[in-house]
């Protein structure tokens, strides 16, 4: 895990950055890698790679970046983890390789060098990838299927830079800052920046499951290599097997355990890091330790992680770690999460200090539950939404209804609207499934912008962002099933977009990865095809029976509570409960970290 940097001038007339230029942007990546830094220009200086390293396997020399093959011909930056690198080099020195150490990069260049491009098909991992071809005099760039690694790009002046944060590539004077309405706009509807948008309107994100060959003939096109939605949309139905289930859960949590430093894990009360935590034990060597969150705010109330896994690490013999967090360090580290959040995010706040605790304990690296509602059908956006689809749907599709409907709410019905401001959306959103999403995750409908931004950013950022067509690719075609309709949407959009993107800039902002087992390609090859299969319960029952000592049925049977935070009462300074609303005041808040007009101080 770590964080990459680079540059290829393409354009014979294009000019090249200056190399204390690209080693700024790979030193705003500190915290991604503080174990080393590594940088690497061509003779010509047209290409340059940077890197920052987390060790995490191969702790020698051996495995430092920028990589350069055995030949001389190929030069690799890479963020990530290969979980079947090992394999994978067991068949390389199988055909006669040589290799200096056992780094999984080192195996990227021995693969390439043999496949190509075709390399990424046999990958497990999570993977961001910038790799010159000098024979070729190519570039390559890659993002895993599931998107969990970032990279962005900026094509100026015949000149693409890349790196593995935005706020990285703004190091550069020479990439312009220019606020993008695409990206506001989405902010301002979903809480985050829809991929492929950012903030700024040079910089975007290589779509995952994608690749992007730049050569002298110019950037090329996202060309997808392994998608979600496309293998959701593929997968041949077929009945339940919770054993096959429970056994691709198991090699999942396996193959993440692969590295040379100890592995630690988030737990809460709730199934899926309990489940993870008994897999875990079940793998590994030793107790895993196990970190938990406790605020007190939830004292004594049902969103009180602590007593529930307590009982839970006790189950699993886990070294336990407690860690309480006030509004007081949150009041004292507003300042370094703004400066840490790479994307405008209204969430993250829990993996910032869940990191921040782990790291604490000296582990850089941690599992995370995260990815299991969306694989495994446990949101109630899997009832709710084909609920919404099908009753609504009819209603939502009579011609012109939706602002007649909501202009007769704001004159008859204004402090109904005001408590369940959604409503207002009910009356054409569900006409499709894109929609039906919309109003399931929004934090605004696009008829609620002009409150927050200007009518000029919100014309043309709708306009750019084209959200229904976004979140229409989405849904993937011939998908038999509900469930796999949902599973499909919320893994591209919200977990994507959202719970990833801050995973990964929460935990890197710590120098701790964060892996996800429950987020695995090849995992999701096994469950898709009984995904139309999946009623209410079941995917978190069989998660929860997959450990050898499976999780007691009232920690199965628990309302669902989420991996919560306090937020609203800290920036309140009161003890009310949450409602709609408070999503739309921290949405704000945090728009005024990146673009100015902040709201008010956060107070301790």
């Amino acid at each position: 895990m770590c964080g990459l940097a680079g540059y290829f001038a393409y354009r014979d007339a294009a000019v090249t950055p200056a190399r204390e230029t690209l080693a700024a942007v790979r030193d705003r990546m500190t915290a991604r890698g503080p174990d080393g830094a590594g940088l690497w220009v061509a003779g010509d200086a047209r290409v340059g790679l940077a890197h920052r390293r987390l060790s995490i396997i191969d702790l020698s020399d051996a495995g430092f970046q920028p990589m350069l093959s055995r030949d001389g011909r190929h030069a690799i930056v890479f963020n990530g983890e290969i979980y079947n690198y090992a394999a994978l080099q067991a068949e390389l020195e199988a055909e006669g390789r040589v290799f200096r150490g056992h780094s999984d990069t080192e195996v990227l260049l021995a693969l390439y060098d043999r496949d190509g491009d075709a390399m990424l098909d046999r990958l497990r991992g999570m993977y961001a990838i910038a790799l010159w071809d000098m024979e070729r005099r190519r570039l390559l760039l890659a993002r895993d299927p599931y998107g969990i690694k970032p990279l962005y790009i900026a094509d100026v002046g015949g000149c693409i830079r890349f790196a593995s944060q935005v706020k990285a590539l703004l190091a550069d004077p020479a990439i312009p800052q220019t606020i993008d309405p695409a990206g506001l706009v989405g902010f301002h509807m979903t809480g985050s920046v829809p991929e492929p948008f950012t903030l700024y309107r040079a910089i975007s994100a290589v779509p995952a499951g994608h690749k992007i060959v730049v050569d002298a003939g110019g950037v090329g096109p996202a060309v997808p290599h392994a998608t979600v939605v496309d293998r959701i949309a593929r997968a041949e139905p077929r009945a339940f097997d919770a054993g096959a289930v429970q056994a691709a859960l198991a090699d999942s949590v396996r193959a993440h355990l692969v590295a040379d430093v100890e592995v630690g894990i988030f737990l809460s009360s709730g199934v899926d890091s309990g489940a993870l935590l008994g897999l875990m034990r079940d793998a590994a060597d030793a107790p895993p330790i196990a970190t938990t969150l406790r605020f007190e705010e939830f004292a004594g109330r049902d969103n009180d992680e602590t007593p529930l896994a307590a009982e839970i690490a006790r189950l699993y013999g886990a070294r336990h770690h407690v860690r309480t967090v006030t509004g007081a360090e949150f009041a004292a580290d507003i300042d370094a999460i703004g400066a840490a959040m790479d994307q405008p995010s209204i969430d993250g706040i829990n993996s910032w200090f869940v990191s921040k605790a782990t790291r604490e304990l000296g582990l850089k690296v941690a599992l995370s539950g995260l990815g299991g509602d969306e694989l495994l059908a446990g949101y109630s956006s899997f009832r709710t939404m084909p609920q919404t689809h099908r009753y609504a749907g009819p209603l939502a599709r009579v011609p012109g209804l939706g602002p007649v409907a909501r202009a007769a709410l704001k004159r008859l019905a204004p402090r109904l609207l005001d408590r369940n401001p959604k409503l207002a959306g009910l009356f054409d959103l569900p006409a499709s499934w894109a929609g039906t999403y919309l109003l399931r995750r929004a934090v605004l409908l696009p008829f609620e912008l002009d409150a927050v931004l200007d009518r000029d950013t919100v014309a043309e950022g709708l306009e750019r962002l084209d959200i229904l067509g976004l979140i229409g690719r989405a849904v993937p075609v011939g998908a038999g099933s509900d469930v796999a309709r949902v599973a499909s949407l919320e893994s591209s959009l919200y977990m994507r977009n959202q719970l990833l993107r801050d995973s990964d800039w929460a935990g890197m902002a710590h120098g701790l990865e964060i892996r996800v087992p429950l987020v695995d390609y090849t995992l999701l090859g096994q469950v898709a095809p009984m995904m139309g299969a999946i009623t209410p319960g079941l995917g978190k029952a069989t998660l929860a029976a997959a450990p050898s000592v499976p999780l007691p049925d009232h920690v199965v049977n628990r309302p669902k509570t989420g991996f919560s935070i306090p937020v609203a009462s800290w920036l309140s300074n009161s003890q009310s409960a949450p409602d709609r609303r408070d999503a739309r005041q921290w949405a704000r808040h945090v728009a005024g970290l990146f673009v100015g007009d902040a709201a008010a101080p956060i107070a301790a």
